[in-house]
């Protein structure tokens, strides 16, 4: 399982990527894993607010719907357009692919360093 030290990790499996004062969102390599092949992708629309902990979306693997929940506050800037089309990317390259880029950030979710996401996904195997 691939969890690069320099993101954040929220207990839903969401990474985060601060680029400034830009969060930048994906689902990381574990949840990527247990979803199976991702078919469609559902995402917020560019100035909707998300509220950590809440749902921002969500994604359809041949498995299961599941939810996307936001692990910060803020407002969507940019979503990823490119996964509306091909979200088999997330699959293929799960940190590459993010999902929704946050600004004015006003809370996080209890977010992880790499070493106590291990940990977590540990726990949940």
């Amino acid at each position: 399982m691939n969890i690069p030290a320099e993101l954040k990790y929220s207990t839903d499996h969401e990474w985060v990527r601060m680029d400034g004062d830009v969060a930048v969102i994906g689902v990381s390599d574990f949840a990527q894993d247990a979803l199976g092949d991702l078919v469609f992708i559902n995402l917020p629309e560019v100035g909707d607010a998300v509220t950590a902990g809440d749902a921002f979306g969500d994604v359809e693997s041949v498995k299961a719907v599941s939810d996307l929940l936001s692990p910060v506050t803020g407002t969507v800037c940019e979503i990823n357009e490119e996964l509306l089309d091909a979200p088999e990317k997330i699959n293929e390259d799960p940190y590459g692919a993010w999902m929704i880029k946050v600004e004015n950030i006003e809370a996080t979710e209890d977010l992880m360093d790499a070493a106590a996401y291990e940990e977590h996904c540990a726990a949940e195997e």
